[in-house]
């Protein structure tokens, strides 16, 4: 299989063929991945949790996560590859510019920021500096501290509001990717069909250009809690290789999410 970009990606929402994504964190996993035609992987700060135990993202360093991005490079080498850029590793854009080199040099083709108007100029100088950014609106769970927990974001019309118009800003000062997490499925809807470029939704609805999940849901590792936005497809296939396809198949057919995973406004 040719190599995926973000022109592809691009051309995908255009097309209106569904992006199938998940997180990876090794070799192993990223070329399991690969082989059953997952269309980018992330390498995420939930490592935090579903790697290291934490009990939040914030612990993740910069380090941590170039380590795990080398992994699934190396597993995987023609992969499209996102590293997120962990708490605190872009609190200024000549930081973040520093510390993006870090997760590119190991191998990641675009990397992910947490947040909205603050963040336009640290991407309009990633962007300059051949960096490319995906964005990240909605729940941000690097500001669970400030948000008072893991909570559906944009559920009023004044939040709602809010979030496009940052959606259409990120985009404009070059983001070229962006995901939502737990928002209404019809915010998710205006925002995608607002936006030239790709969304991807975890906990948005079932009309974002694509969905992620984080593997270990995705396979009912974390049983003692699955969000409402989780399906366990190990429970419904015979193997490991199995359930990432069908997860891939149920979002590319537009069956996952139903209406059982996602939120209402």
């Amino acid at each position: 299989m040719a190599a995926m970009t973000i022109a592809k990606l691009a051309k995908m929402k255009a097309d209106g063929e569904k992006i199938a994504s998940l997180t990876a964190y090794d070799a192993s996993f990223a070329k399991l991945f690969a082989q059953q035609g997952v269309d980018f992987m992330l390498v995420g700060d939930s490592l935090g949790n579903v790697v290291l135990g934490e009990s939040s993202t914030l612990p993740v360093t910069i380090d941590d996560v170039a380590y795990h991005t080398r992994a699934v490079r190396n597993g995987a080498p023609d992969a499209f590859v996102m590293a997120d850029m962990p708490f605190m590793s872009y609190a200024t854009p000549q930081q973040a510019c520093q510390e993006a080199a870090k997760l590119m040099r190991a191998g990641a083709n675009m990397v992910k920021l947490e947040g909205g108007d603050w963040l336009l100029d640290t991407i309009r100088q990633l962007v300059e500096r051949s960096v490319p950014v995906c964005a990240h609106l909605g729940l941000l769970p690097q500001s669970v501290n400030v948000l008072g927990g893991y909570k559906v974001q944009g559920k009023e019309a004044s939040a709602a509001e809010n979030t496009l118009r940052q959606a259409l800003a990120l985009q404009e000062a070059g983001a070229q990717l962006l995901v939502l997490e737990c928002v209404p499925s019809s915010l998710a809807k205006r925002i995608t069909e607002a936006l030239d470029i790709p969304t991807i939704g975890i906990g948005a609805g079932p009309d974002c250009d694509g969905q992620i999940l984080v593997m270990h849901d995705m396979l009912g590792m974390n049983s003692d809690y699955l969000p409402k936005f989780v399906k366990d497809f190990l429970a419904e296939a015979n193997d490991l290789a199995g359930a990432v396809d069908l997860y891939v198949k149920q979002v590319k057919e537009g069956s996952f999410p139903g209406p059982e995973h996602s939120f209402k406004g």
